[in-house]
C-alpha cells in the first residue's frame, strides 16, 4: 500500500520549492523503502531547481541522506529492516565494462529504483535517483549502504555526497600521500572535505584558496596549513612561493570555473596532478596551450563522486569519525526542518553555511 509522506518538490524552473504530500510505493524486487532521518542541502539540489541538470520537472529534491530501512523488496540481501544506512547515487551494477575491468567506482550503468514516486498522480524525478527531502523514499537496494548506527544521522548523511566527493577527490582521484603538497581551490563543503582528506592522507603542505576570508579561516580548522585570498593576490604565484618556486603535487579545483581550473593547472609542480571536482555548467570552456599540457607532464583528472565505492568507503569514513579522526560535525552549520529548504538555498547562495541539514 503506498505511503503518503511530506516531501520537498520543485515544480518548475526557478520557482521556490514547496512541501507537498507525495505517494511512495512499497518496495518491489531489488528496492528498499527508507525512513529518512536527515538530509543535507547540497548545491546539486539547487541546480535541479534552477533547471541546470535537466528539465524533467517536477523534481523530488534531496540526496545527501541517511535513515533507517523500513521495508525491503524481493531479492534484497545487502540490507534488512532496521539497518541504519547512508544513501548513495552510484549503486554499481557489477556487469558493465568498467565493473568487469575491476573499476566499479566508474560504473557506467548504476542502479535506481524502478517504481516512481508520485505527486497527484504525476511521476516525480528524484534528485540523483534518491529524492530524500522526504519522510520516506524509495531507492534501489544498492543505493543503501549499511553503516555503524552510533554515528548521528545528520553527520552520517553528508558522506552520501559532498563530503565523499571532496575526500575522494584527494584520497582516491588525486592519490594524495604522505609528504605531498596540495592546493584546494574553493573552500565550500566539497573543498573543505578535500582539505580534510589531504590531511588524513598525510599531506605536509595544504594550501586553501578562496576569495572569502571567513571560508579560509574555516579551512584551517579542517587542516589547511596556509591560506590564500585570491581576490587580493595571484594564487599561482603565492602557491609557488609557498612551495620553493615549484608548485604543488596535487591541485584540486572544487568550484567548477574555467578561471580557477586554469589557476590549478599552472599552480601544480611539473608532473603534478590536477583534479576537477567542482561541477561546471555545460557552456563553460577552457583553453590551454598544448605545449603547456605536454611540457608540464603529469595528469589531468575529473573526480566522479570522489571515485568512491560506497560499500567500501562509507563504513570506513564512519569508523574514522567514531575514532575521532574525521570531524564530520564541523560540516554541519545548522539543523533545519523540511519546511526551511528554500531559505537554506538562499543561505547557501550567500555563502553563510557549509551545510544546512534537514532533520526529520
Amino acid at each position: 500500500m503506498p505511503h503518503s509522506v511530506r516531501a520537498v518538490v520543485a515544480r518548475a524552473k526557478g520557482e521556490p520549492v514547496t512541501v507537498e504530500t507525495i505517494q511512495v510505493p512499497d518496495p518491489g524486487p531489488g528496492e528498499v523503502l527508507v525512513a529518512v532521518q536527515a538530509c543535507g542541502v547540497c548545491h546539486t539540489d539547487l541546480h535541479y531547481r534552477e533547471g541546470a541538470i535537466n528539465d524533467e520537472f517536477p523534481f523530488l529534491l534531496g540526496h545527501e541522506a541517511s535513515g533507517i530501512v523500513e521495508e525491503v523488496g524481493e531479492g534484497v540481501t545487502n540490507v534488512a529492516p532496521g539497518d541504519f544506512v547512508i544513501l548513495n547515487w552510484r549503486a554499481v551494477c557489477g556487469e558493465c565494462r568498467s565493473c568487469l575491468r575491476g573499476r566499479p567506482w566508474y560504473c557506467f550503468a548504476t542502479h535506481n529504483a524502478t517504481q516512481k514516486m508520485t505527486l497527484d498522480g504525476v511521476e516525480l524525478s528524484p534528485a540523483l535517483g534518491i529524492g530524500a527531502f522526504a519522510e520516506k523514499t524509495l531507492v534501489h537496494s544498492g543505493q543503501a549502504t549499511k553503516v555503524d548506527p552510533a554515528a548521528p544521522p545528520e553527520v552520517a548523511g553528508l558522506i552520501g555526497c559532498g563530503v565523499m566527493a571532496g575526500l575522494g577527490a584527494a584520497m582516491n582521484t588525486g592519490n594524495v600521500g604522505r609528504g605531498d603538497s596540495v592546493a584546494v581551490f574553493g573552500c565550500g563543503g566539497v573543498g573543505d572535505a578535500a582539505i580534510a582528506g589531504s590531511h588524513l592522507a598525510g599531506a605536509h603542505t595544504i594550501i586553501a584558496v578562496d576569495i572569502d576570508d571567513r571560508k579560509l579561516e574555516i579551512a584551517r580548522e579542517f587542516g589547511a596549513t596556509h591560506t590564500i585570498n585570491s581576490s587580493a593576490e595571484d594564487p599561482v604565484e603565492a602557491i609557488r612561493a609557498l612551495t620553493g618556486g615549484n608548485g604543488v603535487d596535487v591541485a584540486i579545483e572544487a568550484i567548477g570555473l574555467p578561471v580557477t581550473y586554469e589557476q590549478a593547472f599552472y599552480a601544480r609542480d611539473l608532473a603534478g596532478t590536477v583534479v576537477l571536482v567542482g561541477v561546471p555548467n555545460p557552456e563553460m570552456k577552457i583553453e590551454l596551450p598544448m605545449i603547456e599540457v605536454f611540457g608540464r607532464g603529469g595528469t589531468l583528472k575529473s573526480s566522479w563522486y570522489g571515485d568512491c565505492l560506497p560499500s567500501r568507503d562509507f563504513p570506513m569514513l564512519i569508523d574514522l569519525y567514531l575514532q575521532g579522526r574525521l570531524d564530520l560535525d564541523r560540516f554541519v552549520s545548522e539543523r533545519i526542518s523540511i519546511d526551511d529548504v528554500e531559505e537554506a538555498f538562499h543561505a547557501m547562495e550567500r555563502g553563510e553555511v557549509l551545510r544546512s541539514v534537514v532533520v526529520l
